[in-house]
């Protein structure tokens, strides 16, 4: 009788461990998981805070610059274009990414013909108004390279979690799938070519 109590008390500890192992995996993977979600929805919010000053921006230089129409409507289009890309968390696919930064980078294209264009009218670039929208632009920017650098961090983290043995295995019966990172944009690598 003694053995038999013995053997069930040892098949319920054992049962008990390896219940804890997996279900504490799964768990840090779904805090993990989390984690780069928040981290997007960093990402899309200083994205938004430059949508968001974007057409006080470009506002207050069509009333500088009227004869520039086609740099401002490059500026309102590229706009519409970047943040009518939204992209859910849960659907954070490598080609959804791209397409992503894609928009982004038109839209950065846009902003920086506007910036030269203001480079013609120094009345302009002594407006209070213009001047703290600009520096607010800025400001985002460096967010936005912030947010991205967190998000890559938070993205690698999980990814290296999930690929590791035996968390590999837990994430395959779970459905973890790698995440995607924000990328360098194509020719970032050249540094630019400044001629005066």
């Amino acid at each position: 009788m003694n053995k038999k109590w013995i053997t069930i008390i040892i098949v319920v500890v054992a049962v008990f461990l390896i219940y804890n192992f997996f279900s504490g995996k799964y768990n840090s993977m779904v805090t993990k998981d989390e984690a780069v979600n928040t981290a997007w929805s960093d990402v899309e919010t200083q994205y938004q805070r430059r949508n968001d000053l974007i057409p006080n921006l470009v506002n207050t230089v069509k009333g500088f610059a009227e004869q520039e129409k086609e740099v401002l409507t490059g500026v309102t289009e590229a706009r519409a274009k970047a943040s009518s890309m939204n992209i859910d968390a849960g659907n954070l696919t490598p080609e959804n990414l791209q397409q992503f930064q894609a928009a982004q980078g038109q839209l950065n294209s846009a902003l920086s013909r506007l910036l030269v264009t203001v480079e013609r009218y120094p009345e302009l670039k002594s407006n209070q108004n213009f001047l703290e929208l600009q520096a607010q632009l800025e400001g985002t920017e460096n967010r936005i390279a912030v947010a991205r650098r967190r998000f890559n961090e938070t993205t690698q983290d999980y990814n290296t979690y999930i690929r590791v043995f035996p968390n590999s295995i837990i994430a395959g019966w779970g459905g973890f799938e790698r995440k995607p990172l924000f990328e360098a944009e194509e020719g970032a690598e050249k540094a630019p070519e400044v001629q005066f």
